[in-house]
């Protein structure tokens, strides 16, 4: 695995890089060596928070942590990614058995991963219980915001007037807003 490690109003000390680097070794069980992970360490006011990212073929394993520790915010980062992996790991079985909701190609993990006698989570599937349709009207992501407010949701898909195409703005946890555009790749 390659480490990718980063600090926004941090210094990645030796110390910190060996913690994370010790931690996240522990997933070298389920991923080629060419397999990137990508962390990023910041610091606002009282908050100490750890991003983690991992591009798989097709997908993006990811997990934010924040507390008032960095090594606490590390442990937790550490325990979320392998529960994700289990659920994961999970889908890409039962694709293999024909499942239809399962997810793509598992090249980017070792043959151990699948071997591995992890405990199966079963309650963490996926259980779509409500669909709903709506019109999309043609606004600018400011009205949206403005729209997504007076329903009180926490995000708002709309059609973009400016690009025609469908984008969601949601509320941050730091009270601003964000906006999300497709990319087609």
């Amino acid at each position: 695995m390659k480490f990718i490690i980063s600090g926004k109003n941090i210094e990645v000390t030796p110390g910190l890089k060996s913690t994370i680097e010790q931690k996240l070794k522990k997933l070298e069980r389920y991923f080629t060596p060419e397999t990137e992970i990508i962390v990023t360490l910041s610091v606002e006011k009282e908050r100490q928070k750890i991003e983690v990212t991992i591009p798989v073929k097709g997908n993006i394993i990811r997990s934010e942590q924040t507390s008032n520790d960095m090594y606490v915010s590390i442990d937790l980062v550490e325990e979320v990614i392998e529960r994700q992996l289990r659920k994961y790991k999970n889908k890409l079985v039962a694709r293999s058995q024909g499942h239809p909701t399962a997810a793509s190609s598992p090249s980017d993990f070792k043959k151990e991963f699948f071997e591995s006698e992890d405990e199966v989570e079963e309650d963490g599937e996926i259980l779509i219980v409500r669909t709903k349709k709506f019109g999309i009207k043609p606004m600018f992501p400011e009205d949206a915001c403005i729209q997504m407010e007076l329903l009180g949701h926490n995000f708002f898909v709309f059609s973009n007037a400016e690009t025609d195409e469908v984008n969601v703005v949601y509320k941050r946890k730091d009270g601003a807003f964000g906006l999300i555009e497709p990319e087609f790749h």
